[in-house]
């Protein structure tokens, strides 16, 4: 641990390191939980930080698209910035247009968190106190980093709570496994287990459906090139400028709180690969849309429309205002748990 900087509000900053024998390691701060960098080989053995993020307090600090950070009370957005729970009406801080995003406009990617180090792991704690951004009831966090020897991050996510509240927590990387900096996405290789997503409408926001993936530009059950969709004619993609979209993955014969594939990302030139098994009902693509070069990474280059794509394993947008989506309500004297594994390799 050491220190990273301090906050415009005077808060200490801290940065931690975990490292396998392997040689990978990962950075993370205790300011928004933010994964700052994620270092493993390529098929030739060269290590390379694979996670777009800054190099400084300041950068993190300021508006930015929620680079490596834990994302909550509630990720993703909620439409109109409102939801009704036991016939209570509650109002959100507004901060995508109409919608929230993310938490609204100070979210667990901007609180400090209580780092807590052990062997292979960092465990990191937050209380969020009852009405912070309009939510309900006071909410213990815990998030827990662990890394295996195996070059897996396995995130664990567990969270209680005092008075009934609508929970949904993911961490927001970016990943380019060219390497941070080094060019678009564009021929990753994605396949992800999903044979329908929730279209949006014009706010991004799901309109209900459960749509096939078949004969869409949304039909990664195959592996495929990224490119080609990110530009394609469909209105969804068009109306939100690329991928950014919720996949229903695919989840028959597994219990609940049991892992399973969600997506698995390759990158031919480095032969880096990425897997990721989850507890979670959806997953949420997004190819980096807004990254419009006014945003200088941490090796120095700027960030240009999809330079990164993220891969958020978590509960559907809005749900607490679509009866047919899976619940995130939680109540007092139930504890809600979540787990996400990356594993990292190389083809």
């Amino acid at each position: 641990m050491r220190a990273y900087g301090i906050t415009k509000d005077g808060e200490t900053v801290e940065e931690y390191t975990l490292r396998n024998t392997a040689g990978m390691a990962l950075m993370c701060i205790s300011f928004g939980g933010i994964l700052t960098s994620i270092r493993v080989p390529d098929r030739q053995g060269r290590f390379a930080n694979v996670a777009l993020g800054f190099d400084n307090l300041a950068q993190y600090e300021a508006e930015h698209p929620y680079f490596g950070a834990i994302t909550g009370r509630y990720a993703n957005r909620i439409g109109g910035g409102a939801f009704e729970l036991d016939g209570v009406d509650y109002r959100l801080f507004k901060n995508d247009g109409d919608n929230s995003l993310h938490g609204g406009e100070v979210g667990f990617d901007k609180r400090i968190w209580t780092v807590r180090e052990a062997d292979d792991a960092l465990e990191l704690s937050y209380r969020s106190p009852d009405c912070q951004e309009g939510y309900p009831g006071a909410l213990d966090v815990t998030v827990r980093y662990r890394l295996s020897e195996g070059n897996a991050l396995q995130i664990d996510y567990a969270a209680v709570t005092d008075a009934p509240t609508v929970v949904n927590l993911t961490n927001h990387s970016y990943f380019n496994l060219m390497g941070e900096g080094e060019g678009t996405i564009y021929d990753h290789i994605l396949t992800i287990n999903a044979d329908h997503y929730t279209p949006t409408d014009s706010r991004q926001i799901p309109t209900g459906e459960i749509a096939p993936v078949d004969g869409t530009p949304f039909d990664f059950r195959t592996p495929k090139a990224i490119g080609a969709g990110q530009r394609s004619a469909h209105p969804q993609v068009i109306a939100a400028k690329g991928y950014d979209h919720n996949f229903v993955l695919n989840r028959d014969g597994l219990a609940d709180g049991e892992l399973g594939l969600a997506a698995r990302v390759y990158e031919p030139v480095s032969g880096r690969a990425l897997e990721l098994w989850t507890t979670e009902p959806g997953l949420q693509f997004y190819a980096g849309n807004f990254l419009d070069a006014t945003l200088v990474g941490a090796s120095g280059r700027l960030y240009r429309q999809s330079d990164g794509l993220a891969l958020e394993t978590q509960h559907f947008p809005d749900s607490p205002n679509q009866p047919g989506f899976p619940s995130t309500l939680l109540r007092p004297g139930q504890r809600f748990e979540s787990t996400t594994v990356y594993q990292f390799s190389t083809d």
